[in-house]
């Protein structure tokens, strides 16, 4: 779902223009009220910061948004269907509830065309949606360390079995190694220069990227496979400090990221990616140079290697190295925002060294 939605700036565009192409196709999550809305929605608009958009209602919902009722992102159309309503709204009240076809003809509806409408409407059935409701409280009991008996319970599950079944099929492993399973976290950030995606849990970043980077999807598949993982939508403490040194370094005042880094390379990569986060702000390094630093000079290549193989921009600034001759070489990011980010520093490189020099001679 991460790769559906176009670039951010389009979508807010369309969300402040309240352009109905996009109706059904992407839906804004807005951080401050924990609602998400159609993009025509008729509220007033968040602001970019507190928006967050998703390409489908199962990804604003299972991030945690509740929907809009001045929109009604859950109604087709913006018409309400008396049966989604009712059900939707029942689902709200008692969403431990164990559902069955039983509930629903107790509500004088047909199965059948409940099942239809909802797998029409949303792409799976009411009594999945109400399961998937059930077993994220399961999951998340089970990954903060409680026992299964407990998640189970808190769950509302009565079989054990068909408790461990349900999870071993929703997550991909035992409930018992659930509570050593990573959950990692998503989150888009906005920059001057674009959205990024950035991934973390509660401790570490593991990616940080621009969304049309085309390598995204490769990267994400394998961070997966190297940490075991899941990637939901949500915030972390990570997160958090990420987003506000980065908003305080797209500012011109932070020059040193404080965030903790995930690095999976080999030892000669780490070395490389280490001697990146030397490199002094507004500075720059030729390949070649990088390896004099690491005390490889005859190992540009390998380096080069090394610097294409950073998922984390900016906190590893990849961007400081540049050809020998002094051009801009490749950058997954696209040379234009090198070039953006190489000027940026620059200035607040200058900036920086007028202050100092303002206060020597003041002294």
């Amino acid at each position: 779902m991460l790769f559906d939605l176009p670039d951010d700036d389009i979508l807010y565009r369309a969300l402040i223009e309240r352009d109905p192409s996009f109706d059904g196709f992407a839906f804004v999550g807005v951080k401050s009220t924990g609602i998400f809305c159609r993009l025509t929605c008729p509220a007033r608009k968040p602001k970019r910061e507190n928006s967050v958009f998703y390409s489908s209602v199962a990804s604003a919902m299972e991030a945690g948004y509740r929907p809009c009722k001045r929109c009604c992102p859950l109604m087709l159309g913006g018409q309400k269907d008396p049966l989604i309503d009712n059900l939707l709204t029942a689902l709200e009240n008692s969403p431990d509830k164990r559902w069955s076809e039983d509930d629903v003809q107790a509500m004088k509806m047909d199965p059948s065309t409940v099942r239809r409408a909802f797998k029409r409407q949303f792409g799976i059935t009411f009594l999945e949606m109400a399961r998937l409701r059930r077993l994220g409280k399961g999951v998340d009991a089970l990954t903060k360390g409680n026992q299964v008996i407990e998640a189970q319970l808190d769950a509302n599950y009565e079989s054990s079995s068909g408790f461990r079944a349900a999870i071993t099929r929703q997550i991909g492993l035992k409930p018992s190694h659930a509570h050593r399973h990573l959950f990692l976290k998503a989150e888009w950030l906005d920059t001057p220069i674009g959205t990024m995606l950035a991934i973390a849990d509660e401790q570490t970043l593991y990616l940080l990227e621009f969304v049309d980077r085309p390598a995204l999807a490769n990267e994400i598949d394998k961070l997966k496979k190297l940490t075991s993982s899941e990637i939901i939508f949500g915030r972390t403490a990570a997160l958090e400090l990420l987003n506000e040194e980065l908003i305080s370094y797209f500012s011109g005042k932070n020059q040193v990221f404080k965030t903790h880094l995930a690095e999976f390379g080999s030892l000669f990569t780490r070395k490389v990616w280490d001697a990146l986060r030397e490199i002094p702000t507004g500075e720059l390094r030729s390949y070649s140079d990088l390896a004099k630093d690491i005390g490889q000079p005859s190992a540009s290549r390998a380096v080069a290697r090394a610097n294409g193989a950073n998922q984390i921009s900016i906190l590893i600034p990849c961007h400081r190295v540049i050809g020998a001759d002094g051009s801009l070489t490749g950058y997954g990011g696209g040379l234009w925002r090198k070039r953006w980010l190489i000027e940026h520093e620059r200035r607040i490189a200058m900036k920086s060294s007028k202050k100092e020099w303002g206060n020597e001679s003041g002294k």
